[in-house]
This record gives structure tokens, C-alpha cells and sequence, in this order.
């Protein structure tokens, strides 16, 4: 269930694997946000020490379905199920393994507060 952080905004958790070349991937939890009074619509992954990528919806909607990139993030479908996001730096590359059921309810939840904030 997305929590309302104020009247607007909408976050959800999901819980992403970071993508290594060890042996063994690590779960992270993740905080999906999204205030639809940013523009253009503005999701943001917030990882643990506050570390925070915002990157367009709409790239968010291209990726689950085919491979899309804008700047410093990818993202693509692996497989049926799953969803990577790819974050670049100056430092290196993290890329995030993720339930494509949760980024798609998230992608839901942030249609209904932007629907419901139209019909005030």
C-alpha cells in the first residue's frame, strides 16, 4: 500500500538486488517516491544512506517494456519478471535487479494520486 507522505506525494518500498560481479547479489530496500507537483513527472529511488537518483516517469514506463537510457540511468526488462535499473557515476556503475510487479504497482499508485489531484 503506498503511504502519502503529504497530500501529494506517493511511496512505495520495494526491495531491489544489487547486481555484482560476486558471487552473490544483496538485497536492498528501496523508497520509490513521486510528487506529481514536480515537472516533468519525476520518480525518485532513494537507497539507503540517502542516496537518491530521480530520472523521468516516463523512462521508468519505456524500460519495463524495452531497453531505454536518458543520461546516467538505464533501464531494461530481464526476462518476464524482472526489471534492471542502471545508475552511472563518476565513481563506477550500480545496477539494481527489481520485481517488475513492484515498479508497475508503484508506476499505478502514481497515477491514482495524479488522477485524484485532477479531480479536486
Amino acid at each position: 500500500m503506498p503511504r502519502a507522505v503529504d497530500d501529494r506525494e506517493v511511496e512505495d518500498h520495494a526491495k531491489g538486488r544489487i547486481i555484482s560481479d560476486a558471487p552473490l547479489s544483496r538485497p536492498v530496500p528501496v523508497a520509490l517516491r513521486f510528487d506529481p507537483g514536480l515537472e516533468p513527472a519525476t520518480v525518485r529511488f532513494v537507497f539507503p544512506g540517502n542516496i537518491e537518483w530521480s530520472f523521468p516517469r516516463s523512462l521508468l514506463e519505456t524500460g519495463l517494456r524495452a531497453p531505454a537510457r536518458r543520461g546516467d540511468i538505464g533501464v531494461w526488462p530481464c526476462g518476464r519478471v524482472q526489471t534492471v535499473v542502471e545508475f552511472h557515476t563518476a565513481d563506477g556503475v550500480a545496477v539494481v535487479q527489481f520485481d517488475t510487479t513492484a515498479l508497475l504497482r508503484f508506476l499505478k499508485h502514481t497515477y491514482a494520486v495524479g488522477t485524484a489531484m485532477s479531480a479536486r
